[in-house]
Parts: C-alpha cells; structure tokens; sequence
C-alpha cells in the first residue's frame, strides 16, 4: 500500500511536468523549422517514452511486493527454491524492458522510416527523464528510511535491524521497492531506450536500413539468451551464498554465449552488402575501405565477399565489457575479495578508519572501472578504424547494444537485491510472530521450531548477501552503458553543428565533422568553460540528493526516537505507528523531486544559449567524464562498506566481533554513509547523464539560432537572435538558483525541532 500510494503521488506530480514538456518539444520543434509531423512526432514519441518507462517501474515495483513475500515463505522450506522466486521476480520486469523498448523503436521507424531521428530522440529524452524523476524520488525516500532506521534502531536501541518495535522499518521496507526495484526497472529502461535510439540514428546514417534492423535483431536475439538462461539459475536445498552467487553469474555467462552465437549467425545471414544495396544507400559505401564491401580484410568479412561483420564484432565487444564491469563491481564489493576484508579489519579500530578505507576502496574502482570502459571504446573504434566518423560512432553504439543484450538477467540480478533484502525483513519481522506482532507460542499453527527458524533466516540472510552483491554489480553496467550512449550520441552533436538539423546528419561529411570536432578543444575559453561547468554539474547534482535524504532522515529520526520513549512499544505489547514514518518519506521525497530534474534540463541549456555550441560540447564532455567516475566512486564505496558490515554480523558475537560490538557500530556508521552515495545519488547520475545529452541534442538547433554569443557554423555569417538566447539562460539560471536555494532549506519545522533540543 505504501508503495502503490507513493508510485500514484509521484506520478501524478510529474506527470504535469511531462505534458508541460511534451508541449515544449511540440514548439521547439517547430521553432527550429521541422515540418508539422516532426514537430508532433517528437512530442508523442516523448509522450509514449515516458509512460514506457512508467509502466516498466510500476510493474517492477508491485512484482517486487509479491515477491518479497513469496521468497519469505520459500525460505521456510528450501534455499534453491526462495533462490529461483527472488531471481524470477526480476525477470518479468526485464522482459516487459525488452519488449516495450523494441516496440517504441521499431514502430517509430516503421512510421518515419529515414526521418525517424527527431521522433527517437523525443522517445529516449521521454524514458530518460522519467527514469531520473523515479530514480531521484525513489532514492531519497529509500535512503531517509534506511538511514533513519539504522541510526536510531540499531546504533542507538541496539536492536536488529528489521525489528517491528522500530517504526521506519515498513517505510524501509517501502523504499526498496520504489527506489531499487521501481527505479532501477525505469534506469535500465532509459539505458536500453538510449543505446537503442543512438543505434538506430547513427545506423541509418551509415549503412541505411540494415544498420537499423541489425540493431533490432541483436536485441531479440538477447531477449531469447535471457528467457534459456533464466531456467539455468539454480540451488540445492542446501547450498550457501558463494553457490548462490555463483548460479546466478552462470545464468549471465550462459545468457551471453547464447547472445553471441546469435550475433554472428545473424550477421552471416543479413550483413551482406552488394552492389544494388550500395546503390540504394550510396552513404554505406564510405564504411568501406576504398568504398568496396570486398576490400575489407578478413577478421571482418570471414573471407566472404560482401559480407561486414564489424557490427557483430563491436556487439561482441560490448558483451565483454558487461561482463569486465561485473567482475570489476563483484571485485571491489563482494565479501570473499580483499576490498571489502579490508573495510571489515578497519572497522576494529573504529568509524574513522572504516570511512577512510572505504574512500580508498571506492576512489580505486574508479579507475579500474574506467580503463575497461575505454578499452572497450577504443576496440570499437579500431574495428571503424579509417572509415567516416558517423560509422565509428556506430560501431560504439553497437558496444552500447551489445553490452546491454542481457537486459532481462541485468535487471534480474539488480530486483533480487532489494527482493532478498525485503524478504529478510519480513522474516525478521514476521517468522513466529501474529498479526499483530507477538511472538508465537509453541505449537501455534505457524510456529517454526528453533532448527528451522535459525535455517529460514541464515537463509534469507545468505540471500541478502548475494543480492548486495548483484545490485552493486548491475549498477556498474548502468553506469557504464551511460558513457556508451553519451559518447555514440556525441558525434550526433556535433554533426548537427556542422549542418545546422538533425536529420541532415547523412549529408556531412568528413571534412565537415573533423572541422567542427577541432573546435572542441580547451585551448578555446570557451570550451573550456563548459567543461569546467560540466565536471561541476553532478557534484552540485550529488549534493542536492544527498542533503535531501538528510533533511528527511532528521524528521524520521525524531520521530522514531518520540515513539521508542513510548514503553509499550519497546517492550513489544503495542505496534509503533508505521504510517507516520511512511508518510514522511513519501510527502519528503515528493518536496525534494522538482529540483534536481530542473537542473538537468537547465543547466545544458544555460551554458548553449549563453556560452554557445562549442562550450555546450565542452559541458557534455566534462559532464560524461565526471558523471563517471563519481557514479562509479559512490556505487562502489556504499557497496563495499554494506557488505563489510554484513561479514561483520555474520561473526559470533561477542564484546569484539559480531552484532552490538563495537566494530559492528562502526560497520553501521559505514553503512549508513554510504547508503544515500551508493542508492541515491550514484545510481540518479546515470540518467543525469544522459538527460543532459537529449536535452543538449534536442535543443542545438534552437542554440545554434539564438546563443548569445552569435557562433553558428552552418550558417556562416548569417548571425543568431542573440536577445532570445540571453533571455532564455537567464531564465534557466534564475530557476537553476532557486533549485539550489530550496535543496538548502531549514524549514521550520527543524528550526522548532533544534530550538526544542537546545
């Protein structure tokens, strides 16, 4: 109920910002020169990518509901069986995934065929905004929860965690499925929207047709590798954690040699280019060196005339770097790496240690995680090496497709997190006790003997484990599908700056794009000035969330400390009053939402309209760069300092190890820092990133036209409406400033609170 009440409040609060939007893009489409069906096709197409990504998190979220409780009920009876429910919850929300994003793209083509760009770029902006709205929203209602519960309940009352005398435990419980399951559903949505959007324009910018039904092909062929390996994911009765984890990463390597045998069985029968297709498509035959199919050396064509298996090769090449970034995330946050050991040993020594290591831990996966992302870029771009930019972009367009072919194990693995975490609250909460909250007698009906309770909870607790692990893991392979789809679409940026609109991108040429592309470059102030602006923009984003989970947090620790003065209610006899804590988070995270959307949509069209094209591409680079590793940084450091925590509460107690220790307290404190940085802020990065990079595309023309600074390539001396664009970034910083302001606010409520403890 919760849940359902907090998805309905939200969606009716930013559903009148996405038709307020939709009408936007409608006239700025038309103030740009789009013919009507464009103008209108953008707008639908938004319209239609919004709901899309909706109804993915929506579904998402109610499925994780019932799962939570089936996997509890399972636990009493079989380790494999709760295993396959948890698994399976989130494999339904990854199909629907699938499906409605290659229904959304094939009938936008299918409708505009060669002019679809403008309509593809309206349905990725739409998905990609509601999935910022969900993911921000979600995350500080999740995080203000946790992080209430933990500090008063476990730190201060020293009780477990899931405890029902704790009154944000059900408001914590809510959150993981509105912000893990609802908001990582409506993410992996807006990334397979993006990588599929920027195949499918780049595709039909290179090689015609082909190179957008290839793009088509390969994710039916991933639905299908997700489907067979699904069934691959098994336990015994018996087995632990390590066996858990170690089926589920076999149901991904299955998944993703079922994909590539798929890959290059498809291009053996469809990537064929002859001489009547060259013709059709005159463009595709720049792909090829000296404009001949059969002058292509053998890794790429197999020895077969005609034939170009780069595609597949690149989509191969992006099914490795899932996989990179999964062993990199599973590395740096799994209990049995040393990462995540040494976090635990730190702890000993106190909360200052264990913080200290954490940062050392999270700022090294960084890099690690950054050097296999441009590895892979750099082995799509040699596959396109010598050939048009517009070809090698989609080569790093196909590694964005390739890399997210397993969409339904991705997400698969990301619902199990919170499905298992829920599920070991319900059975904190809910194994031997009543309806209303009472320990069970023995031989009660559902009365569990002390044996089988002690089974059922190391196992949902061994679940648990598996699931902060596979959450962690899935969320590197968002992050990195960002930067993919950023970088593919960047030479869709600068493509329009060469010849003014989007949908002549298949008239530039090369000389075109590397004149323009040369101007990017720092040794320009104003580029530079972007980029700066751009490396700033996801610190100030971070910022905004974060305090925002810690202005809600405050409320729901005062409030869970004036119920547990309450005896009754510490001695067990008298439910707290959940729905308090409830609707806290849900009236905090709906106050909290408006700002961080406005300065993804305002701050790219700020520094366009003032600065110019060549600071706004300044800005995406910087924003991509450090959006990165940030993301990367946060996701990782709040994952390994969770699961140190949980080694530390799988020890034996006693007055140095195990739960209500000192070391332990100082694995909460871990915890809870890292809770907002790894579920709120880091994971709200991804779409930021690509919100920015829609906002940006869609807008370009309108900025070539207006920016204050007058630079318009492709209409040499024709000059800009400068006035226009210094109203508009005034407008823009204006509200960017009240944003700020309002995510900085001391209502008074807290000013009444303090004075009240003073």
């Amino acid at each position: 109920e919760g849940a359902n009440a907090y998805l309905y409040r939200q969606f009716s609060v930013v559903g009148v910002l996405i038709v307020i939007i939709t009408v936007l893009l409608y006239f700025a489409a038309k103030a740009s020169g789009s013919p009507a069906e464009i103008a209108w096709g953008r707008a639908i197409a938004f319209l239609v990518g919004s709901t899309f990504s909706a109804t993915v998190g929506f579904v998402g979220m109610r499925l994780a509901t019932v799962g939570n409780l089936r996997v509890a009920a399972a636990a009493e009876k079989s380790f494999g069986r709760a295993l396959m429910l948890g698994y399976r919850t989130g494999t339904i929300t990854g199909m629907l995934t699938d499906g409605l994003g290659l229904l959304g793209g094939s009938i936008i083509f299918l409708i505009y065929g060669e002019h679809a760009y403008e309509a593809l770029l309206g349905f990725g902006f739409g998905g990609t905004l509601l999935a910022l709205f969900v993911r921000v929203g979600g995350g500080i209602y999740t995080k203000a929860a946790d992080v209430g519960a933990d500090l008063v309940g476990k730190v201060e009352a020293g009780i477990p965690e899931d405890d029902p005398r704790n009154a944000a435990t059900i408001a914590d419980n809510v959150g993981d499925n509105v912000g893990d399951c609802a908001g990582m559903a409506a993410d992996i949505f807006e990334s397979y929207e993006v990588t599929i959007v920027a195949a499918m324009i780049l595709g039909i910018a290179s090689f015609g047709h082909k190179g957008v039904i290839f793009p088509l092909l390969v994710r039916g062929i991933g639905v299908l590798g997700s489907i067979i390996s699904t069934y691959t994911v098994k336990a015994g009765p018996e087995d632990t954690s390590d066996t858990a984890l170690k089926s589920v990463h076999r149901g991904f390597w299955i998944g993703s040699l079922i994909s590539i045998a798929g890959f290059f069985l498809i291009g053996l029968g469809y990537l064929h280019f002859d001489a009547a297709y060259l013709r059709e498509y005159p463009m595709a035959a720049s792909g090829f060196p000296g404009q001949q199919p059969a002058n292509l050396p053998v890794w790429a064509n197999f020895g077969i005339a005609g034939l170009d298996m780069r595609p597949a090769l690149t989509c191969l090449i992006g099914v490795f770097l899932a996989i990179a970034l999964n062993k990199v995330t599973s590395y740096y946050t799994h209990t049995s790496h040393s990462p995540v050991r040494t976090l635990a040993r730190a702890c000993q020594t106190g909360h200052a240690t264990n913080i200290i290591q954490g940062f050392a831990v999270g700022y090294e996966s960084t890099v690690s995680a950054l050097l296999v992302i441009a590895g892979a870029i750099i082995l799509s771009v040699l596959c396109y090496w010598g050939t048009p930019p517009v070809f090698v972009a989609f080569g790093v367009a196909m590694t964005g497709i390739g890399m997210l072919t397993l969409t339904g194990n991705t997400i698969s693995m990301d619902v199990f997190g919170p499905v298992a975490d829920n599920a070991n609250g319900i059975g904190e909460m809910g194994y031997n006790r009543d309806a209303t909250g009472r320990e069970l007698e023995p031989g009660a009906p559902d009365y569990m003997p002390p044996e089988e309770y002690r089974r059922a909870r190391q196992i949902l607790a061994d679940l648990d484990a598996v699931g902060n692990t596979t959450k962690a893991e899935t969320k590197g392979i968002a992050i990195g599908s960002a930067v993919i789809a950023a970088v593919s679409l960047f030479a869709s940026f600068i493509a329009v700056i060469a010849v003014g609109s989007e949908d002549k991108i298949n008239q530039m040429t090369t000389t075109q794009y590397f004149e323009q592309a040369g101007k990017l470059t720092v040794a320009d102030p104003l580029v530079l000035v972007g980029f700066l602006i751009g490396g700033a923009v996801p610190f100030l984003f971070s910022s905004m969330l974060i305090r925002a989970v810690g202005r809600a947090a405050y409320y729901i620790v005062n409030e869970v400390r004036q119920q547990f003065k309450d005896p009754a209610i510490m001695a067990g006899t008298k439910k707290p009053d959940y729905g308090r804590v409830v609707d806290i988070c849900t009236s905090a995270a709906q106050g909290e939402l408006i700002g961080p959307g406005l300065l993804a949509i305002l701050a790219p069209t700020f520094v366009g309209f003032l600065l110019g094209p060549y600071a706004l591409g300044g800005f995406l680079a910087g924003m991509i760069l450090v959006g990165q590793l940030l993301a990367v940084f946060m996701a990782n450091a709040g994952g390994a300092w969770d699961n140190a925590k949980k080694m530390i509460e799988d020890e034996p107690r006693s007055a140095t190890t195990g739960k209500g220790s000192e070391k332990h307290k100082a694995s909460v404190t871990g915890d809870t820092v890292g809770d907002p940085l790894k579920d709120t802020a880091g994971p709200a990065i991804n779409p930021l990133v690509k919100v920015m990079n829609m906002v940006s595309l869609l807008g370009l023309s309108l900025v070539l036209s207006y920016n204050v600074m007058g630079i318009n390539p492709s209409e040499q001396g024709a000059g800009t409406v400068w006035q226009i664009g210094l109203i508009v970034a005034a407008v823009a910083v204006l509200i960017i400033l009240w944003a700020l302001h309002n995510s900085k606010r001391e209502t008074a409520e807290m000013r009444e609170l303090v004075g009240t403890q003073a």
